[in-house]
């Protein structure tokens, strides 16, 4: 539960930081870290959070570098485990499919993608993992969509209420590719 709290005071101070950017301010990350007063929804609101954090930068998030690292994300996290069952494949592409900021795209291109990615994943992990991670180093020229595809990767690993060790490694090496400190999201 603590990593739940800083990953929610970590979105507090990102959705902060959102508001005052283009205020030229800058400093609304004050005094929001230390609550720890976490109820018992909190994963689904840190999680209905970045979704919202993600839709307040839908208009920014239209490349195809943030479209491509997107899915790679995706299928990392399924396949974080080594494994991508039929159910789970299918949950993650009707999560990508709903997802409004990646209505930006049509549908098809994403589930190709996805899968395509899980595909590569599941015959030859570490190989399949090296590409996925190159896919979303393409991402890092743009801080914003780096952050957005990190915080894509989290919403899908959180969507099913845990958040598994094998996801937050997964979304580490993606920190990791992209140059985004892992400790921003408190992973």
């Amino acid at each position: 539960m603590v990593m739940w709290d800083r990953i929610k005071d970590q979105a507090k101070s990102f959705q902060q930081s959102q508001s005052a950017r283009g205020t030229g301010g800058g400093h609304g990350q004050s005094g929001v870290h230390g609550s720890g007063s976490a109820s018992g929804g909190s994963k689904a609101q840190l999680v209905g959070l970045f979704k919202t954090q993600l839709a307040s930068v839908k208009s920014e998030l239209k490349s195809g570098a943030y479209r491509d690292a997107s899915m790679a994300m995706c299928a990392l996290v399924a396949a974080a485990d080594g494994q991508v069952e039929p159910a789970e494949r299918q949950r993650v592409e009707e999560l990508i499919v709903s997802n409004e900021v990646l209505q930006n795209f049509p549908a098809d291109q994403l589930r190709q993608r996805f899968n395509q990615h899980v595909d590569r994943l599941l015959a030859n992990f570490e190989l399949g993992k090296a590409e996925v991670l190159q896919v979303i180093a393409k991402a890092a020229k743009k801080p914003a969509e780096a952050r957005a595809v990190i915080q894509t990767g989290i919403v899908v690993a959180g969507a099913d209420g845990h958040f598994e060790p094998s996801e937050q490694y997964a979304i580490r090496e993606a920190c990791a590719a992209l140059g985004v400190p892992p400790t921003e999201f408190g992973i």
